[in-house]
């Protein structure tokens, strides 16, 4: 009897509750908006609540599981995820012009979303066997480990996932030691960049330009950003009813299920990428801050067990997790407020999808699982 009390005791404080209770209510905010958006679609709402109770015990086994075995998978995990998205090259199924999926025969499976965790684990694996000695080579290789799945990601072509694994590992980086000074003409060029493509918006949106390192598709991406009504039915009309759909809630929202440009079937991809649209179309701005700061609740959350962790490993990998929201986060409501373009980036919790919520379940599992043994040497 004593022996089975100190097994519950061991499975329940796996739980770090402050981060639990954050999840909490974002379960119960992510099932109700998705309630809404459905609409007579109710399988899906169906399947969106097992897909958080899946999440929750993956989320649980993760918590279970110390830091040191956690390091122990981290290369082993990085290399399959590399070799599965070398299978996709080769092999996968295409769906959508994409190359995203690898059929296992009893399975298929999207190997990217493994890198979301296996890159950042991976680097912080790295800089933990170079803790106290890390120099410019390490850095160096620390890139290449970067690099190479994400240009594999990016040849899918998936740049949403690409980019969302490359902040992660970047992250890793540079909280690892990397000088702000390396990041000024990166930061310099990227603002030629978009200053060019702002003044001369005309001349490069032109369909006869091509602009050699991005697919057609994403050009129009980023020049129905830019200007939106160019394509009003077709590249711009995500943009454009997004934007309608959140400026028409205003203060207080329309009400729940009310949305009427939700449920007049306005917003393409509602319950999925453009899920935040439906919510401030029915909740409104008081609404929008409120899902903004208990974002920030998790992220404060994530970043504080990053700083009471006691090992390398731990701070690197807690604080790219934390980090990866924060990416999730700011991408996806970017672009659907029209400050960024679409690129298929889901908001944590809230949009439709097992695969990104298991993602982020696992996540908040390694987050649990490093504040647990924060005092325990790895």
């Amino acid at each position: 009897m004593k022996r089975i009390a100190l097994i519950l005791l061991r499975i329940f404080t796996a739980f770090d509750w402050p981060l639990l209770l954050i999840l909490v209510m974002f379960t119960a905010l992510g099932l109700t908006v998705m309630h809404s958006a459905v609409g007579s679609t109710d399988w899906r709402f169906a399947d969106q609540s097992r897909n958080f109770l899946i999440a929750f015990f993956a989320m649980w086994i993760v918590a279970l599981t110390p830091p040191p075995l956690l390091m122990r998978l981290a290369l082993p995990f990085y290399l399959v995820g590399v070799a599965l998205l070398v299978g996709v090259d080769l092999f996968g199924e295409t769906s959508k012009g994409a190359t995203r999926w690898l059929n296992l025969g009893f399975t298929r499976i999207q190997p990217s979303e493994m890198l979301k965790i296996a890159l950042p684990m991976m680097l912080a694996w790295y800089f933990q066997r170079h803790e106290g000695q890390v120099r410019i080579r390490d850095f160096l290789v620390a890139g290449a480990l970067l690099v190479v799945p994400f240009f594999l990601i990016v040849r899918q072509p998936d740049l949403g996932t690409a980019l969302l694994v490359f902040g992660a590992g970047f992250c890793v980086i540079y909280f690892a030691g990397l000088s702000f000074k390396l990041l000024i003409p990166v930061v310099l060029a990227a603002a030629i960049g978009i200053g060019t493509l702002v003044s001369y918006e005309e001349q490069l949106c032109q369909p006869d330009v091509d602009w050699v390192i991005l697919h057609d598709y994403q050009k129009h991406r980023v020049c129905t950003l830019l200007d939106p009504s160019s394509d009003p039915l077709g590249k711009g009309f995500h943009t454009i009813q997004s934007m309608i759909a959140v400026g028409s809630g205003g203060l207080y929202g329309k009400g729940y299920m009310k949305g009427t440009q939700t449920h007049l079937d306005f917003i393409p991809e509602r319950t999925t990428d453009f899920i935040y649209a439906v919510y401030a179309e029915e909740f409104g701005l008081y609404g929008g801050v409120m899902i903004l700061v208990l974002y920030g609740l998790l992220i404060a959350r994530g970043l504080t067990i990053a700083t009471r962790a006691t090992t390398q490993f731990g701070r690197l990998l807690a604080g790219a997790l934390t980090m990866m929201f924060f990416i999730y986060v700011f991408v996806n409501i970017g672009m659907v407020t029209g400050i960024l373009p679409v690129v298929g980036v889901p908001l944590p919790f809230m949009s439709y999808g097992g695969t990104a919520l298991l993602t982020v379940g696992v996540a908040c599992g390694m987050l649990m699982s490093i504040n647990r043994y924060r005092g325990t040497k790895t």
